[in-house]
Parts: structure tokens; C-alpha cells; sequence
């Protein structure tokens, strides 16, 4: 079985379309889901984001990983640290922070009071993987999708790790609640 079958039959195998995947992500040219070989052995069925490669790996038991191309928050507003999935939501309404609405009121203010309701329009797109940290409750970090597919492999996000929608619709269909969340530091 050569590379291309490899990733094929996995793919197929981990309910992802290797063709169905494709149409918003190839516009935007963004890989699609990969399944690759872990060259350092983790834990299955966590979710890993490595910042400085705008990646996130869906881990699995057989030592393979399914890698995302995703996009994450920029500058200070990246939290490192590991964090478990305590809920998720479909086509989530969403609200700016108190600290997004102070640090840009000429883009947030206006959605302080009402926030926009759910769906592929929505900042948190049609999906979204509520991060929460022991003790601390949810932290307002999330995995979610995006409407903006040009931003992924950028850091520009609040604090959040974004997919586009066509893919965070398969990782959310594959993430449990409770599956552990380890977001790496910024290296450099």
C-alpha cells in the first residue's frame, strides 16, 4: 500500500472524506485532515495544538494522529496549558469577552449586549469544543470553526484554535466531552 492508499483508507476509516473534505479548505489552500505517523508516542484520543506549526493532532491508539491545519491567538492572548473539553455545542451562539470589548470596543462593542446566534456566519462557525481547566471552569478558550478560512495558519484569534467549519464538524463528531486538550507554548 503506498502513502496516498495509506492516508486514503485511514481517513476513510476515521469517517473523514477524503473528497468530501476538500471544496472550502482547497479554495482557501489548507491541507486537508492528515493521517500521519506520531513521531513522539501520546496519549490517544487527546487533542494536541503546536502553535509555532499552526497544527492540531487528534491522537489516536494505533499511534497515528489525524493533523489539522488550524489557526491560533495571537500575541499574549495564546494560553498555554492543558485544558479537557467540558462542552461542546452545535452552531453555537457567541459574545465577546469582557476583555475582547476592551481591547477593540470599535470591533466588539456593538455584539456586547446580544452577541450573534449560531451558524457558519458566527465567529465560533458551526462548531465549537468549550475548553475548561480544573478549578478554573471554563476558560472562554475554545476549538471552533471559522468563517474566515484565510486566517488559518495565522495567529490572530482571541486566545481560541480554529479549524475551518468543514473540519471542526469532523473533529467535534470525534471529540468526546472530557477528552484532554494540551495546547503548547509559543516557541521563539
Amino acid at each position: 500500500m503506498n502513502r496516498r492508499e495509506f492516508i486514503t483508507t485511514g481517513l476513510a476509516a476515521f469517517g473523514l472524506s477524503a473528497l468530501g473534505l476538500r471544496a472550502e479548505a482547497q479554495a482557501a489552500g489548507i491541507p486537508p485532515p492528515t493521517l500521519v505517523q506520531m513521531r513522539v508516542p501520546l496519549p490517544a484520543n487527546e487533542i494536541h495544538v503546536f502553535p509555532n506549526h499552526f497544527r492540531l493532532y487528534h491522537t489516536r491508539a494505533d499511534g497515528t494522529a489525524v493533523r489539522y491545519a488550524c489557526r491560533v491567538g495571537r500575541d499574549s492572548l495564546y494560553e498555554p496549558g492543558q485544558y479537557y473539553v467540558g462542552a461542546k455545542k452545535a452552531n453555537p451562539s457567541w459574545k465577546p469577552t469582557p476583555g475582547m470589548v476592551e481591547r477593540e470596543p470599535e470591533k466588539y462593542a456593538q455584539y456586547e449586549e446580544d452577541g450573534i446566534p449560531g451558524g457558519p456566519n458566527n465567529p465560533l462557525g458551526v462548531r465549537a469544543l468549550y475548553l475548561f481547566q480544573p478549578g478554573r471552569g471554563d476558560t472562554f478558550l475554545r476549538i471552533h470553526g471559522t468563517n474566515d478560512p484565510g486566517t488559518i495558519g495565522r495567529a490572530v484569534s482571541n486566545g481560541c484554535a480554529g479549524l475551518t467549519n468543514e473540519h471542526i464538524r469532523v473533529l467535534y463528531d470525534q471529540t468526546p466531552i472530557d477528552t484532554p486538550v494540551v495546547l503548547y507554548p509559543k516557541m521563539g
